[in-house]
């Protein structure tokens, strides 16, 4: 299965919501093609008196005699009118139902877009961009679905980039984001899908606080063949950073990824602890970390928004991981990110298992969110 037709069918929620919404909007007051014209009246019969006019009684000729009825002939069968009743005109209309994109349709066409939590700002310059060159006229449903798809594919193909890979050895990959987001989770994708791709690869369990993480991740390292460096629970995770960069190091290690706990925006001592880690790697390598992937939960909707901004500024984020859109009704927030933020998005997640994270791939996650066809 392709990873668009994958993320067609598990985007289903986000998909339908827009999709449906789409669809309501243009059928709300639609119309279906031109106006149509009335049935022709029958041509007057040869001979036949013309209709009165009741002002002017004009005098009836006396009726000639009947005729001598004629021999019956065969009668031909008619061919088929070629002109269908109004009721046959409308059953076989396959044009599209229409509707004038004005401002009653674009407001309601906003609201959509806030409701898929592609923020207000965001949804409001979609929205006035897809009225350009377009207002006023008569617009069907595909063609609203296609420009939505286009101007969502604009606003995300300069943020859509892999994660680089730099000669530096090793590379130090730090991943950030609160708990819950599927940080074990992408870090374990990832260090299978480099290990496929033949780099030497470590893995830090850097979320000392929670053992079921250490586990997920040792499970992982083991499903790929990477190792996985631990520490015992409760243990300083800045401590394990350092020696994890060392023997990353000696080992030759073409990349050293480090989980790190949930760091909750509202726990301050949290974030400190994150600035800890980055200050004690940086005395073994002054250019590390050399990226820092801030792995986001994409049910939260607009709370990723304000996880981004707060992120950014302590740990100097340099690219995003979408996971969880598989289901969620709120995939437009990663619209929103990238018209707000800018900042590259590496892949996108909508599942559990190891081909359920790719790279992110701007006009298929645009077709998928407004559930259009491959």
């Amino acid at each position: 299965m392709s990873f668009f037709k994958k993320l067609k069918d598990r985007l289903f929620r986000s998909s339908d919501k827009i999709g449906e919404g789409l669809e309501a909007l243009v059928a709300e007051g639609a119309e279906t093609g031109e106006a149509l014209s009335p049935e022709p009246e029958a041509p007057a019969q040869a001979g036949a008196p013309m209709a009165e006019d009741p002002a002017e009684p004009v005098a009836k000729a006396p009726e000639p005699a009947a005729p001598e009825p004629a021999p019956p002939k065969p009668v031909e069968p008619k061919p088929a009118l070629e002109k269908p009743g109004l009721f046959g005109r409308l059953m076989g209309r396959s044009e599209e139902p229409r509707r004038v994109l004005d401002d009653a349709m674009l407001e309601s066409l906003e609201e959509l877009l806030i409701q898929a939590d592609m923020g207000v700002d965001t949804a409001v310059r979609v929205t006035a961009n897809i009225a350009e060159g377009r207002f006023g006229r008569r617009i069907s449903t595909g063609e609203l679905r296609a420009a939505l798809a286009a101007e969502v594919a604009r606003i995300m193909e300069p943020v859509a980039r892999p994660m680089p890979l730099y000669p530096q050895k090793p590379q130090v990959v730090l991943v950030v984001g609160v708990n819950g987001s599927g940080k074990t989770t992408t870090i374990g994708k990832l260090a299978s899908q480099f290990k496929a791709a033949g780099k030497e690869v470590v893995i830090a369990a850097g979320d000392t606080f929670r053992a079921a993480a250490v586990e997920q991740l040792q499970i992982w390292g083991k499903r790929a063949g990477v190792p996985v460096l631990t520490a015992p629970e409760g243990s300083d995770p800045a401590s394990l950073a350092f020696d994890a960069l060392t023997r990353a190091r000696a080992d030759g290690a073409d990349l050293l990824m480090i989980d790190t706990a949930g760091r909750l925006q509202n726990r301050q001592d949290l974030m400190e602890e994150l600035a800890k880690i980055v200050r004690v790697i940086r005395k073994v390598d002054p250019t590390a970390p050399h990226n820092t992937l801030l792995v986001l939960d994409g049910t939260t909707g607009q709370n990723a928004v304000t996880q981004v901004d707060i992120f950014r500024k302590i740990a100097e984020v340099s690219g995003l991981v979408m996971t969880k859109l598989d289901g969620t009704a709120k995939g437009g927030v990663l619209v929103a990110l990238a018209d707000k933020f800018g900042l590259p998005i590496h892949a996108i997640g909508v599942g559990e298992q190891i081909d359920d994270l790719a790279p992110f791939d701007p006009e298929e996650f645009a077709r998928a969110l407004v559930g259009a066809e491959a």
